[in-house]
C-alpha cells in the first residue's frame, strides 16, 4: 500500500502541473481525489491492515491527499491568473490606434429652408416670432375677420378641442399677427414660422400637418408694390435669379385685396407634370393688404397705417428650394433620402 500511496503521489503531482485548462484540471481531481478515485481506492483497502500498520498508513494517506489538494488549489490559482492575463491582453485599448468617428448627421432640408427664409428676413429688418400651436378661435379667425359660417371654421376642416369650436389646433401662424398688432408698438415687421394643421388628405403637396412662415409689415404708405417686391426678393434669394413668379387675384378674409402667388414648377419647367398636377406652377403663398377691420379690432387706425401680410408653405418651399418632387418624402425620415442633402 505504501508503494501504491507514493506512486499515486507522484503521478498526480506530476499531471497536475502540466493541466492546461479547468476542464482537464477537474478531470484529474476527480480521478485522484473523487469517490471512485484512485486514493479512494487505496483507503478502502485499510481494513486489510494490521492494527500495527493502520495508523502509520492513515497518516501517510493524509499526507498524500493533502499533497494532491494542494496541487489542485495551485493548479487552480494559476488557471485563474493565466485567464485573467489573457482578457486583458484582449481588452487593451491601444490609444496610439486613430479613433473611429462617430457617423454625425446633419440639418433636415426643411430646418435648411427655414434657415435660408429667417436670414433673408431678419437682413430686412425684420422679427422672428414664435407662438402656441394650440390656439383660441378669436385669434385663430374672429380677429382675421373669419366669421362664424366661414368655411375654414367647419370641423370638417379644422381640429377642435371642444364641442364650442372655440378652442383648436392652429390652422395657420397668423394668430401671431395678431398678438404682434396687439403688443407690439408701431410700426412692425416680423415673420411667425411654425407647425399648423389642417384636415388635408396627404398627397404629393398636402399634408394635414405642416409648417407656415407669415409675415406682416405695418407701416405708413405701405402698399401693394411694396409686398410684391418683397416677396419676389425672396423668391430670387431662395431659388434664384429670375426665378418666374405670377401673382393671381384671390380673396382672404384678413386681406385686401388678396392674391395667391406661384412660381414655375421645378419638375417640368412649366410644362406640366405629376408635382404641378399639369399646371407647370405650384402655389406658394397667399397674400394681400391687410383688411382695415382687422387693423381697427387690434387698436390701429387704418387711416393713418397701413400693412401687408403673407403665408408661405415652408414645406412647398422646401420642394422647390431642393427639387423635391414629393411632399411625402420630407415627413417619411428615410435616410437614403435625407443622406441626399
Amino acid at each position: 500500500m505504501k508503494e501504491q500511496l507514493a506512486k499515486i503521489r507522484a503521478e498526480a503531482l506530476a499531471a497536475l502541473g502540466g493541466v492546461k485548462d479547468s476542464a482537464a484540471l477537474e478531470e484529474l481531481r476527480v480521478r485522484y481525489l473523487g469517490k471512485k478515485g484512485e486514493l479512494t481506492a487505496v483507503l478502502k483497502q485499510m481494513g486489510k491492515l494490521s492494527a500495527q500498520e493502520r495508523p502509520t498508513m492513515g497518516a501517510l494517506a493524509n499526507e498524500v491527499r493533502a499533497a494532491v489538494e494542494s496541487a489542485v488549489d495551485s493548479a487552480a490559482k494559476k488557471l485563474e491568473e493565466r485567464a485573467l492575463e489573457l482578457r486583458l491582453q484582449a481588452e487593451t485599448v491601444d490609444v496610439t490606434i486613430p479613433g473611429k468617428a462617430p457617423r454625425l448627421g446633419h440639418r433636415h432640408p426643411m430646418d435648411m429652408a427655414l434657415d435660408e427664409i429667417k436670414d433673408i428676413f431678419v437682413g430686412m429688418g425684420f422679427t422672428v416670432l414664435d407662438g402656441p400651436e394650440i390656439e383660441l378661435a378669436s385669434y385663430n379667425f374672429d380677429k382675421l375677420n373669419a366669421e362664424e359660417g366661414h368655411p375654414s371654421r367647419d370641423w370638417s376642416d379644422t381640429f377642435y378641442f371642444d364641442a364650442d369650436s372655440r378652442v383648436m389646433l392652429r390652422s395657420q401662424t397668423s394668430p401671431m399677427q395678431v398678438r404682434a398688432m396687439e403688443t407690439m408698438d408701431l410700426p412692425i415687421r416680423i415673420i411667425a414660422p411654425g407647425r399648423v394643421y389642417r384636415k388635408d388628405e396627404v398627397d404629393a403637396t398636402h399634408s394635414p400637418m405642416f409648417h407656415q412662415v407669415e409675415g406682416m409689415v405695418i407701416d405708413h404708405g405701405v402698399t401693394m408694390a411694396d409686398l410684391k417686391g418683397t416677396l419676389n426678393l425672396l423668391v430670387e434669394q431662395l431659388y434664384g435669379a429670375g426665378t418666374k413668379t405670377r401673382f393671381r387675384p384671390h380673396h382672404f378674409p384678413f386681406t385686401e385685396p388678396s392674391c395667391e402667388m406661384d412660381v414655375q414648377c421645378h419638375k417640368c419647367g412649366g410644362a406640366g407634370c405629376p408635382t404641378c398636377k399639369g399646371e407647370g406652377w405650384i402655389e406658394l403663398l397667399g397674400a394681400g393688404m391687410i383688411h382695415p377691420k382687422v387693423l381697427e379690432m387690434s387698436g390701429i387706425d387704418p387711416n393713418e397705417w397701413s400693412g401687408w401680410a403673407f403665408g408661405i408653405g415652408l414645406e412647398r418651399t422646401a420642394m422647390r428650394r431642393f427639387k423635391i418632387a414629393d411632399l411625402r418624402l420630407i415627413f417619411e425620415n428615410d435616410v437614403r433620402f435625407l443622406e441626399q442633402f
